[in-house]
């Protein structure tokens, strides 16, 4: 069964319905709406090929409709249309953000504020510590048969270690070799750009024990470099649950803030997500925990590099356009107030007020 266009249609008007009021969504109430010029009989046949489908489910306590994760998808990618910020919308942002930009994570903190203020959501911020370290080695020590030491030299002197357990068997000059393949790796590289790095997926060599022995060391590198980022995660907005309909019952709500105030826990969850704007919608998260939630971040830059993420996290039934326009802009202005720390005042403001930039240039022509 293909979605025609009419049924596209109809499956719009019932997640945009579904959004503004969180109610099901009959047949009746979308024959009144205008651009809706079917039957209520007709709309009741397509919603119910859109149920078999996938698109919608049907509460059993009343004859409406209510959109799938499969719904929220297909209109995240393919039916909702660009939600463009006012002029107004836009000063609160850059201005709230600007007359704060005194201390780094003061700033993060304030975004993180002032995007909960802004969408009514439970909103957090997460920035490593500026001065990251940089990896000098790696060095793999036997303990015993089964337990090895792996320790962790940064450029600034400091040493994390962490004893692992070895599911295959080893030796010293394995041990040697593999810790040589991950310092050629990984020397010189931020504890952020080592987080990308996995070199399981190229690690080369006609030694099967090697890949096996890399199995069980890279995840537990991969913590201890997590461990070592240092990041500060900062939540605003967790009372705003109880304003919302689907949190109204009160064990829901309470599991949702005990979720989110385990902070080290998402922590770990926000790092692993890619760079960009990304958008996870309930069962697409990995952790059953965010099973029934979605999940926006948003990553923004100092000095050009991607250091840190900014998001919100709600029921599915979140106004996806107009709140991933409002991040895209709060991480432009929020990357630009750090040019600003940094002393490239000029090049951003020219970035900041393009039209400026052309009245000036037009000046200088003529």
């Amino acid at each position: 069964m293909e979605l025609s266009e009419r049924k596209l249609k109809i499956l719009q008007a019932i997640i945009s319905d579904y959004i503004k009021t969180a109610e099901p969504v009959g047949s009746r109430t979308l024959s009144k709406q205008e651009g809706l010029s079917y039957s209520p009989a007709t709309i009741r046949n397509e919603m119910a090929d859109l149920e078999e489908m996938g698109y919608l489910t049907h509460p059993h306590t009343s004859a409406g409709r209510v959109p799938s994760d499969k719904a929220y998808r297909l209109y995240v990618n393919e039916l909702m249309a660009k939600s463009e910020l006012s002029k107004e919308e836009k000063a609160i942002i850059a201005n709230r953000l600007h007359d704060t930009t005194v201390d780094f994570d003061e700033t993060i903190k304030h975004a993180a504020s002032l995007l909960s203020e802004i969408t009514n959501l439970t909103s957090f911020a997460m920035t490593p510590k500026k001065n990251e370290d940089v990896i000098k080695y790696i060095n793999l020590l036997p303990v015993d048969e089964e337990t090895v030491v792996m320790m962790i030299v940064s450029e600034s002197g400091k040493v994390s270690n962490r004893a692992l357990k070895m599911s295959v068997p080893y030796t010293e000059d394995k041990l040697d070799l593999l810790s040589k393949t991950m310092t050629y790796n990984y020397k010189g590289k931020t504890v952020s750009q080592a987080l990308t790095n996995n070199i399981i997926a190229n690690f080369e060599t006609d030694v099967v024990a090697m890949s096996g022995m890399a199995e069980d060391v890279m995840p537990n590198f991969m913590k201890t470099l997590e461990e070592m980022l240092n990041v500060n995660l900062y939540m605003d907005g967790l009372s705003n649950i109880f304003d919302i309909p689907e949190y109204s019952d009160v064990a829901k709500a309470r599991s949702f803030i005990e979720m989110m105030t385990q902070k080290e826990e998402m922590t770990k969850k926000l790092i692993e997500r890619d760079d960009g704007i990304l958008i996870t919608i309930g069962d697409e998260n990995k952790d059953s925990e965010l099973s029934d939630v979605s999940l926006i971040t948003a990553s923004y830059s100092v000095d050009g590099k991607l250091v840190g993420k900014i998001g919100v996290i709600g029921p599915t039934r979140m106004r996806y356009s107009k709140i991933t326009s409002i991040m895209e802009y709060l991480t432009d202005n929020l990357s630009g107030s750090f040019k600003l720390e940094s002393g490239d005042a000029d090049e951003d403001q020219a970035s900041e007020d393009p039209e400026e930039t052309q009245n000036d240039e037009s000046r200088e022509d003529s």
